[in-house]
Protein backbone atom coordinates (compact mmCIF):
# COMPACT_ATOMS: atom_id res chain seq x y z
CA UNK A 1 0.00 0.00 0.00
CA UNK A 2 1.21 3.13 -0.88
CA UNK A 3 2.41 5.50 2.25
CA UNK A 4 -0.82 8.39 1.68
CA UNK A 5 -3.03 4.83 1.84
CA UNK A 6 -1.51 4.30 4.67
CA UNK A 7 -1.86 7.50 6.09
CA UNK A 8 -5.67 7.67 5.27
CA UNK A 9 -6.11 3.87 6.57
CA UNK A 10 -4.83 5.13 10.17
CA UNK A 11 -7.50 7.65 10.26
CA UNK A 12 -10.63 5.45 9.59
CA UNK A 13 -12.64 4.65 13.35
CA UNK A 14 -14.34 1.14 13.38
CA UNK A 15 -17.55 1.55 15.54
CA UNK A 16 -19.31 -2.06 16.17
CA UNK A 17 -22.48 -1.89 18.79
CA UNK A 18 -25.20 -4.12 19.69
CA UNK A 19 -28.84 -3.68 20.47
CA UNK A 20 -32.11 -5.62 21.32
CA UNK A 21 -34.86 -6.74 18.29
CA UNK A 22 -38.41 -6.97 19.69
CA UNK A 23 -39.73 -10.56 18.28
CA UNK A 24 -43.11 -9.70 17.54
CA UNK A 25 -41.45 -6.62 15.59
CA UNK A 26 -38.66 -8.13 13.75
CA UNK A 27 -40.28 -9.08 10.51
CA UNK A 28 -41.60 -5.05 10.13
CA UNK A 29 -37.97 -4.22 11.11
CA UNK A 30 -36.39 -6.09 8.37
CA UNK A 31 -38.74 -4.79 5.63
CA UNK A 32 -37.79 -0.78 6.48
CA UNK A 33 -34.13 -2.01 6.03
CA UNK A 34 -35.02 -3.45 3.04
CA UNK A 35 -35.16 0.15 1.82
CA UNK A 36 -33.50 2.76 3.96
CA UNK A 37 -34.57 5.85 3.19
CA UNK A 38 -32.08 7.88 0.92
CA UNK A 39 -32.20 10.98 3.42
CA UNK A 40 -31.12 9.06 5.70
CA UNK A 41 -28.44 7.18 4.06
CA UNK A 42 -27.21 11.00 2.92
CA UNK A 43 -27.09 11.98 6.11
CA UNK A 44 -24.71 9.15 6.92
CA UNK A 45 -22.17 9.75 4.00
CA UNK A 46 -22.32 13.33 4.85
CA UNK A 47 -21.39 12.46 8.55
CA UNK A 48 -18.25 10.75 6.80
CA UNK A 49 -19.98 6.83 7.54
CA UNK A 50 -18.73 4.15 5.33
CA UNK A 51 -19.12 0.27 5.30
CA UNK A 52 -22.12 0.22 7.32
CA UNK A 53 -23.60 -2.70 7.65
CA UNK A 54 -26.40 -4.31 10.69
CA UNK A 55 -26.74 -8.02 11.26
CA UNK A 56 -28.33 -10.18 12.81
CA UNK A 57 -28.56 -13.14 15.04
CA UNK A 58 -31.75 -14.33 16.49
CA UNK A 59 -33.22 -11.13 18.32
CA UNK A 60 -29.84 -9.36 19.02
CA UNK A 61 -28.75 -6.54 16.64
CA UNK A 62 -25.46 -5.90 15.62
CA UNK A 63 -24.24 -2.74 13.93
CA UNK A 64 -20.68 -1.88 12.39
CA UNK A 65 -19.15 1.10 10.26
CA UNK A 66 -16.47 2.77 9.41
CA UNK A 67 -16.18 6.15 10.53
CA UNK A 68 -13.26 8.58 8.24
CA UNK A 69 -13.94 11.71 9.44
CA UNK A 70 -11.60 14.44 11.74
CA UNK A 71 -14.05 15.18 13.99
CA UNK A 72 -16.80 12.19 15.07
CA UNK A 73 -18.46 13.96 17.86
CA UNK A 74 -19.84 16.54 15.74
CA UNK A 75 -20.42 14.46 12.83
CA UNK A 76 -22.52 12.20 15.16
CA UNK A 77 -24.49 15.38 16.36
CA UNK A 78 -25.10 15.92 13.11
CA UNK A 79 -26.23 12.69 12.37
CA UNK A 80 -28.72 13.00 15.53
CA UNK A 81 -30.14 16.84 14.36
CA UNK A 82 -31.37 15.60 10.90
CA UNK A 83 -34.65 15.38 10.37
CA UNK A 84 -34.83 12.42 8.70
CA UNK A 85 -33.20 10.73 11.06
CA UNK A 86 -35.03 11.72 13.90
CA UNK A 87 -38.11 10.41 11.87
CA UNK A 88 -36.58 7.25 11.26
CA UNK A 89 -35.29 6.45 14.75
CA UNK A 90 -38.43 7.23 16.20
CA UNK A 91 -39.95 4.65 13.78
CA UNK A 92 -37.06 2.18 14.76
CA UNK A 93 -36.94 2.34 18.80
CA UNK A 94 -40.20 0.85 19.25
CA UNK A 95 -38.79 -1.93 17.40
CA UNK A 96 -35.89 -2.16 19.63
CA UNK A 97 -34.72 -3.16 23.15
CA UNK A 98 -31.77 -1.23 24.33
CA UNK A 99 -29.05 -3.25 26.00
CA UNK A 100 -27.96 -0.35 28.09
CA UNK A 101 -27.54 -0.71 32.13
CA UNK A 102 -28.50 3.32 32.41
CA UNK A 103 -30.36 6.30 30.72
CA UNK A 104 -27.51 8.43 30.26
CA UNK A 105 -26.01 5.43 28.03
CA UNK A 106 -26.57 5.20 24.68
CA UNK A 107 -29.16 3.25 22.78
CA UNK A 108 -27.25 1.36 20.72
CA UNK A 109 -24.70 -0.47 23.29
CA UNK A 110 -20.75 0.40 21.75
CA UNK A 111 -18.89 -2.82 22.08
CA UNK A 112 -14.84 -2.98 21.98
CA UNK A 113 -12.70 -4.59 18.97
CA UNK A 114 -10.87 -7.41 20.71
CA UNK A 115 -9.09 -8.38 16.87
CA UNK A 116 -9.02 -6.94 13.60
CA UNK A 117 -7.26 -8.40 10.59
CA UNK A 118 -7.32 -6.09 7.20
Amino acid sequence: MAPADNAHEQNVRRVASVLGLLPERSEEYLSYHQAVWPDVLAALRAANVTNYSIYRHGDLLFSYFEYRGTDYAADMARIAEDPATQRWWALMMPMQRSLRSGPDEPWWTDIDEVFHLD
